[in-house]
C-alpha cells in the first residue's frame, strides 16, 4: 500500500503516492490529462522492487491543490516536477509518463538532461495525431460534471472506454473512487478542477511546445510503449523518434488503443527489462 504524501512547491500543495523502497533510485510516474497518481497503482509494485517509486498528482488533479486556470500548461507542470524533486532532495530520477505525463517528462528531461536517468513514454511522442487530439478534446469537454452515484461513474467509464468493460466490477468501482469524490449533496464529482476540462478561450494558443526540439535534447535512454490501435501516437512518429534518438526502444501492445494500462504482458515485460526490475 502506498503512502499518501504532500509537498509544497510553486505556491501549491501537491500530492504524491510513495510506494516505498526509499534507499533505491527514484522513479517518478506522471499521469495523463484527466488521470491521477493512482493510475500507476497496479504497475508500481513491480517497479518498486528496484526503485523508490513516486506517483505525482499534477496540479488541479487528484489530491493536489488547484491552481489558477492560466497555470494549467505543460511548462508549468514541468516546473512543478522540478520543484517537487528539488524539495524532496532528489538529484536525479527516472521518469514514466502516460500521455500528458509523457509530454511533461520530455520537457523536464530536455531542460534537465543530466538529472534524468531513464525515460519511459506511454503512448506519447513529440508529435500527436490530430484524430487523437480531436477525440480527447471531445470527451474531455463533454464529460458530465456530476454523477448520481459511484455506479454511474463506472458506467460512464465503460461507455467511454469499452476496454474497461473487462475489468471486474469491484476493481472498476475502486478505480472510480480514485477519480471521483462524493460531495455534501451525496452526488459524485471528478477529483479535478473543472477548469481543466474547459476549452481554452477564443484566440488562446493551443499549440504544444517544440516537442521534437525537446526530444532531441534528451540524453537518457528512452522506452516508448505504444498501443497498436493508438490514434494519438502514429507508427511514423515512433520511427522518427528512433531516428533522432539512437537510445530509443519501442514496445507495441497489441489490440490496445490510447493508452495502455501498463499491466499488459508486453508493456509490463518491456518496463521491467528497461528499468531492470
Amino acid at each position: 500500500m502506498a503512502n499518501s504524501c504532500f509537498v509544497q512547491t510553486n505556491g501549491l500543495r501537491l500530492h504524491y503516492l510513495d510506494y516505498g523502497n526509499e534507499n533505491a533510485p527514484v522513479l517518478v510516474c506522471i499521469h495523463g490529462l484527466t488521470g491521477n497518481a493512482h493510475n500507476f497503482d497496479a504497475v508500481a509494485p513491480h517497479l518498486a522492487r528496484s526503485y523508490h517509486v513516486l506517483s505525482l498528482d499534477v496540479r488541479g488533479r487528484g489530491d493536489s491543490d488547484w491552481g489558477p486556470p492560466e497555470t494549467y500548461s505543460y511548462t508549468q507542470y514541468a516546473s512543478d516536477l522540478a520543484g517537487v524533486l528539488d524539495t524532496l532532495g532528489v538529484g536525479s530520477a527516472s521518469l514514466l509518463g502516460t500521455s500528458m505525463g509523457g509530454i511533461i517528462s520530455m520537457i523536464y528531461a530536455a531542460g534537465h538532461p543530466h538529472r534524468v536517468e531513464r525515460l519511459a513514454l506511454n503512448d506519447i511522442g513529440p508529435e500527436l495525431d490530430p484524430a487523437g487530439i480531436e477525440r480527447i478534446v471531445q470527451y474531455v469537454s463533454t464529460a458530465p460534471l456530476e454523477f448520481r452515484d459511484l455506479d454511474e461513474v463506472a458506467d460512464y467509464y465503460v461507455g467511454t472506454y469499452p476496454i474497461m468493460a473487462g475489468i471486474p466490477r469491484p476493481s472498476l468501482l475502486e478505480f472510480c473512487r480514485s477519480t471521483a469524490k462524493q460531495i455534501d449533496s451525496g452526488r459524485w464529482v471528478w477529483k479535478m478542477d473543472p477548469a481543466v476540462r474547459r476549452p481554452p478561450p477564443a484566440g488562446a494558443s493551443t499549440r504544444l511546445p517544440d516537442l521534437w526540439g525537446a526530444y532531441c535534447k534528451v540524453e537518457a535512454p528512452v522506452l516508448v510503449i505504444r498501443g497498436s490501435e493508438s490514434d494519438l501516437l502514429s507508427p511514423a512518429t515512433v520511427e522518427r523518434m528512433r531516428a533522432v534518438h539512437d537510445k530509443t526502444r519501442v514496445v507495441e501492445v497489441p489490440g490496445v488503443g490510447h493508452a495502455p494500462f501498463l499491466t499488459e504482458p508486453e508493456a509490463l515485460a518491456g518496463l521491467k527489462e528497461f528499468f531492470g526490475c
